[in-house]
């Protein structure tokens, strides 16, 4: 788009998510739309704004969003706390929410778990958390621990007998069972 407005980013990047709100964004859509940021880096999402950028404004059902953060919080497990700003761009009211980076997996009540990614051409998209995106993400926060994870086929013989020893000596001087 060609025209700009003050403190509206120019385009959505892995942080920055425009949704249209001219035809009300269902309740169900917007939430997975937070847990989406919330998995990834965080971010805004702002309602009222097209894909291009351009702000067309909130839905009057939305002229109020004052039980927006409970909604979200209701809406997604563990609760997703988020900053809804209210904003006037040009005569047109636009709602800036504020999503942090959640420090575990946040899934929408209906068990639906998201995750933004870049396209191969720099756009955004939410895709789903697979298995895998999930125990790597435990991972990075220190929630799940791969060492911990049983080896399928492993018996005693396949440890070293130093190791083992070595184990040993661990859990009598530290305790442990």
């Amino acid at each position: 788009h060609t025209a700009t407005w003050p403190g509206l980013p120019l385009t959505e990047t892995l942080t920055i998510e425009f949704k249209s709100d001219r035809k009300r964004l269902p309740d169900d859509d917007l939430v997975e739309a937070l847990v989406c940021l919330a998995n990834t880096e965080g971010g805004e999402l702002w309602l009222g704004v097209e894909d291009d950028g351009t702000p067309t404004g909130l839905h009057p059902a939305h002229q109020s969003l004052a039980g927006l953060p409970g909604l979200v919080a209701a809406k997604t497990s563990p609760s997703l706390t988020v900053t809804v700003n209210v904003l006037e761009l040009s005569g047109t009211t636009v709602a800036k929410i504020i999503v942090p980076k959640s420090t575990t997996e946040v899934a929408t009540t209906a068990g639906v778990y998201l995750r933004r990614r870049l396209k191969q051409d720099g756009t955004p998209e939410c895709v789903p958390m697979l298995p895998h995106d999930r125990l790597s993400r435990a991972g990075r926060f220190g929630l799940a621990d791969a060492s911990a994870q049983p080896v399928a086929g492993a018996t005693l013989a396949d440890f070293d007998p130093l190791e083992r020893e070595r184990l040993r000596q661990a859990v009598r001087q530290y305790g442990g069972d």
